[in-house]
């Protein structure tokens, strides 16, 4: 699609604010589009950034750029629930996708440029954590950005001036392909606005008026949670410590329940969440799972004696190889009674409620195992165990420094994993004595004698 057709997407979707929606002269904005596996994951972030904004009671209004793929009833929920404008346009072609696949939508950013109804536009991504009221950047000038990186300003929270001059231009310098190193908006704002680094740093105007020009802001606008986990609190004099950013890998993210009490500061994410959007959408299915996993623990239970015998039955084929496939069949069994929870829980949900639930869905499918191959229960629910106490000793509170809480939970795993051998070593024991004692069943029309100890298990 040619970027004349983009741009005219672009007019025909901002009519909707200048034809009397807007109600402040200036407005925070995010970007959606559709593509990824955490489409949901995202909407769901912006949401509640979104909300956390109102609950701050900015003065300004709040803007979504939604392409045009995005769900109708995610654009409605915005809409009617959150009083977010959303504004519809085309994806814009990013020439950069063979250097990374993962940023193609990102260039949909620049939009932000074209919202011309508004006079300042602060233009945000949805891992930004707010902390308190910063409708003072409506005062800074052109463009004004964070640098998180000593040499690289961050795009994850930007103020600019609309223009939908910039915005062609901008268009231009994509369709003739400008370099990006990285492929993504990152690279290519970064480029675009190479000499912010020269630029001098945003300080709030005394008479209320807006700057002139670009400016760098200070670090407190845009905080780098890894900053947080060193000291375990904020420790940045050069700001008001406002926002804090969560860039890096996207399976840490603060809205997964698994990132707390990894980071610590996941927590405080959903605590906003809890308090702004609710978790009503992911409940019902936290229930069914919840439900689901009790009838499994009661049913293995109860079958357990007919259970066994589907496992331990009699074969004429190899015994080496019908032992060595039965073994390697239980533990599989246990592995993915470990791992198939963690992929099917609402990855959204409260981390509390994340976790608790992940613990008793191992636990209800390592009784499959147990009851299945008459295992020692408390030798194949060890890893349970040993995963709650990792979780209460990275949730303590009362660390002096990250440091600390680094080595505590380091001395935990060492401390943990002598355990975790003993149980396996049951495990293996546990299956050998059935399989032996299988073998040794009158049934078998056996005369000898069962080996020693096969019955210590039991």
């Amino acid at each position: 699609m040619g970027f004349r057709w983009v741009f005219a997407v672009a007019l025909l979707s901002l009519t909707a604010v200048a034809d009397g929606e807007r109600r402040n002269k200036n407005a925070y904005a995010a970007m959606m589009y559709m593509g990824t596996p955490r489409d949901y994951e995202f909407y769901v972030a912006t949401r509640v950034m979104m909300r956390s904004l109102i609950n701050l009671d900015v003065q300004a209004d709040l803007v979504v750029i939604a392409s045009i793929d995005v769900p109708l009833r995610w654009v409605r929920a915005m809409e009617l629930e959150d009083g977010i404008k959303v504004v519809r346009v085309e994806n814009l072609h990013n020439p950069y996708t063979d250097k990374s696949d993962r940023f193609k939508l990102t260039m949909n950013k620049i939009y932000a440029w074209s919202l011309v109804d508004y006079d300042r536009v602060v233009m945000l991504d949805a891992d930004n954590l707010f902390l308190q009221n910063t409708d003072e950047l409506f005062q800074c000038g052109q463009f004004c950005a964070v640098f998180i990186n000593p040499c690289i300003f961050h795009t994850g929270l930007f103020v600019l001036q609309p223009s939908m001059e910039v915005f062609k231009d901008m268009l231009h310098q994509i369709e003739i392909e400008t370099p990006n190193p990285d492929g993504a908006d990152q690279g290519f704002i970064g480029g675009y606005f190479s000499d912010l680094l020269d630029m001098p740093m945003f300080h709030l105007p005394a008479n209320g008026t807006k700057l002139n020009g670009n400016y760098r802001l200070p670090l407190g606008y845009q905080m780098d949670a890894s900053y947080y986990y060193l000291k375990l609190r904020w420790n940045i004099p050069c700001g008001p410590n406002s926002v804090i950013t969560f860039p890096g890998a996207v399976w840490l993210k603060p809205w997964y329940w698994w990132s707390w009490p990894v980071l610590p500061l996941g927590f405080s994410w959903h605590e906003q969440r809890r308090k702004t959007l609710g978790y009503g959408a992911e409940m019902p299915m936290v229930m069914i799972e919840a439900v689901l996993y009790l009838g499994i623990i009661a049913i293995t239970r109860l079958a357990r004696p007919n259970f066994s015998k589907l496992c331990y039955r009699r074969t004429d084929k190899s015994v080496m190889a019908y032992h060595a496939g039965l073994k390697f069949l239980a533990m599989v069994t246990i592995l993915a009674a470990y791992v198939i929870p963690f992929f099917i829980i609402p990855h959204t949900i409260h981390p509390l409620v994340g976790w608790s639930l992940y613990l008793l869905g191992s636990f209800a499918l390592c009784s499959i195992a147990i009851n299945a191959f008459l295992l020692p229960t408390l030798a194949v629910a060890t890893p349970c165990l040993g995963i709650l106490g990792a979780l209460l000793v990275m949730a303590c509170p009362w660390y002096k420094d990250g440091v600390v809480r680094a080595l505590s939970t380091f001395a935990y795993a060492f401390c943990a994993s002598p355990l975790l051998l003993v149980s396996y070593n049951k495990v293996v024991a546990a299956l050998q004595v059935s399989l032996e004692r299988e073998a040794f069943l009158p049934s078998r029309l056996s005369e000898s004698p069962p080996p020693p100890g096969f019955n210590k298990l039991y």
